[in-house]
């Protein structure tokens, strides 16, 4: 917003008509503003796409790479981020005062469809359509993710040659499965786990400490995050779901229906390029390096060639 200076001496007209001008100069700056101007110019107008993200760094940083690559290829861009949970964000993207949001699509299905019964992550991603409202859409999705997964470490991973849940079942030392006390009581806990890949586990509830404990071995398997930059500082393995014991949840961006086809180029690229372990590397930078999103979002995008 502008400020005037207001000379000593000006006619009492020439006053006036400056607090008119300035007054229109601060109605006309904030797009989200819900006054009385024109509505052509506020939230939601094509011509400015709205990002939003969760109050959560990993997903701001997704936000803040969608925000930079929109604005090189020549896009207005406005942020509104760290704005909170679904039950804040859902009707901002509904009402259109937001147009562009990284979600996580197994997450994102059941918020709308509470009885899906989709699992892997192409399921998921085909059942999305048909369950968002109507006016929104999703864009593509990438590999990356951030939801629950089976963890070991890289020494454990490579003595028992390790890449997927089932392959738990070869290994001729007791396993021990560390995670939230709850864990033992969810679907895809022990008694999953036993279910779906015959793999028999006990359990021990390590709450915050699941990491720690599988770093020191207390436990040989742990139920950790998939975006946890622990994976890359510890030097850990997540273990493939091939079976679809967790709800997988990858990122995806959710835009309105409307700007959908002009952006489309734009955020697929960016899609395409994040991988899992390129997602725990920008968290890295954060937690770790102390990087801000912007920094993480700027460097990321000239590494990917995507401007």
């Amino acid at each position: 917003m502008f400020t005037a200076r207001l000379r000593k001496g000006l006619a009492g007209v020439a006053i006036l008509t400056g607090a008119v001008l300035t007054m229109a100069g601060c109605a006309s700056s904030d797009p989200l503003d819900s006054g009385g101007g024109d509505e052509s110019a506020g939230a939601g107008d094509s011509s400015t796409i709205v990002v939003g993200s969760q109050a959560y760094y990993s997903n701001e940083i997704i936000a803040e790479i969608y925000a930079q690559a929109l604005e090189n290829a020549g896009f207005e861009v406005e942020r509104q981020f760290n704005i909170g949970q679904r039950d804040a964000y859902i009707p901002l993207l509904e009402s259109g005062e937001v147009n562009l949001f990284p979600e996580y699509s197994g997450n994102l299905l059941q918020y709308f469809d509470e009885e899906t019964t989709a699992r892997t992550a192409d399921e998921v991603y085909a059942a999305l359509p048909d369950a968002l409202p109507e006016g929104l859409t999703v864009l593509d999705q990438s590999t990356a993710s951030d939801q629950d997964s089976y963890t070991v470490t890289a020494a454990f991973a490579d003595e028992y040659s390790l890449s997927s849940i089932a392959d738990l079942a070869n290994v001729d030392v007791p396993l021990t499965l560390g995670g939230p006390p709850e864990l033992a009581e969810r679907p895809y806990g022990p008694a999953g786990l036993a279910e779906t890949y015959g793999v028999d586990v006990s359990f021990s509830a390590t709450g915050d400490t699941t990491v720690e404990d599988l770093v020191a071995g207390t436990v040989n398997v742990a139920n950790v995050f998939t975006a946890d930059p622990r994976i890359q500082t510890e030097d850990l393995v997540v273990l493939e779901d091939p079976e679809g014991l967790f709800l997988a949840s990858n990122v995806v961006p959710v835009v309105s229906a409307d700007v959908a086809d002009e952006i489309a180029d734009v955020i697929n690229q960016v899609s395409a390029a994040l991988t899992p372990e390129a997602l725990v590397a920008l968290n890295v930078q954060s937690t770790v390096d102390q990087l801000s999103s912007a920094e993480i979002a700027t460097q990321w995008l000239e590494e990917n060639s995507i401007s």
